[in-house]
């Protein structure tokens, strides 16, 4: 397996309508950083239609990687997959919904040095609507204060990752609750995290996959479970 300096990648389900700029974007994003580069794609378990946009990006893009799930594995389950297969000594991954500008990932590397294990972006000003914001501050200052976290923004997937981490940090949460646990996992195991301001847009097309009742409460019950397993067992290696 080739390695490359840096891994782009994104979680991918259904955004068909933003991902090709996602794309264009951050290998122009990467080629200004003067690395070597992939960007891969965890299509997780998208409908054909999505899947037809996707594949159409192999012909502009020769760097692009492909990775289809038969089935959805949940937004955990796209981005073990993108940890797992992701060939770089870095890996950086946000959302495929254009809500961050791939192209700040020069923000990140302005911090970066080699060592620091997280470079973790934190919305200056979140764009979204009222009570998304209203249930994002929420959870974002619930799991803070049962996890004992310091970062600004643990929901904000803009993030500079080194590789090495996941040598020693094993994620398995498959819901949105998995940025919890990574950067529990991390700040467990004495690894390095760093913060950046970067810019957040509305949402230019689609739907969000996480704000209905279902799926929150999923995520409530998984928040609680995980910090049963984590915070009561200690159990980090598990």
């Amino acid at each position: 397996m080739k390695k490359v300096d840096l891994t782009i990648f994104f979680p991918y389900l259904n955004d068909w309508g933003t991902v090709g700029s996602m794309v264009l974007l951050s290998v122009s994003a990467a080629k200004k950083l003067k690395k070597s580069f992939e960007v891969l794609v965890i299509d997780d378990g998208s409908n054909k239609m999505s899947k037809d946009a996707l594949e159409s990006m192999k012909r502009l893009v020769p760097n692009l990687r492909i990775i289809h799930h038969n089935k959805n594995t949940g937004y955990g389950g796209a981005l073990r997959s993108g940890f797992k297969r992701s060939r770089g000594k870095l890996i950086f991954y946000t959302d495929g919904d254009a809500q961050y500008d791939v192209r700040e990932l020069s923000k990140l590397f302005t911090v970066y040095r080699p060592g620091i294990g997280l470079v973790n972006g934190y919305k200056k000003v979140r764009h979204d609507p009222w009570y998304r914001t209203v249930l994002g501050g929420i959870y974002h200052h619930t799991v803070k204060m049962m996890f004992g976290l310091k970062t600004r923004d643990t929901d904000c997937d803009f993030r500079l990752i080194e590789k090495r981490v996941f040598d020693k940090v094993k994620l398995f949460e498959s819901s949105g609750t998995i940025c919890v646990e990574l950067v529990k996992k991390m700040s467990h195991f004495g690894y390095k995290i760093k913060e950046v301001p970067i810019s957040h847009y509305d949402r230019p097309s689609g739907f969000s996959q996480f704000f209905n009742l279902p799926r929150l409460y999923r995520t409530g019950t998984g928040i609680i479970k995980l910090w049963w397993k984590l915070i009561i067992k200690q159990e980090y290696l598990a």
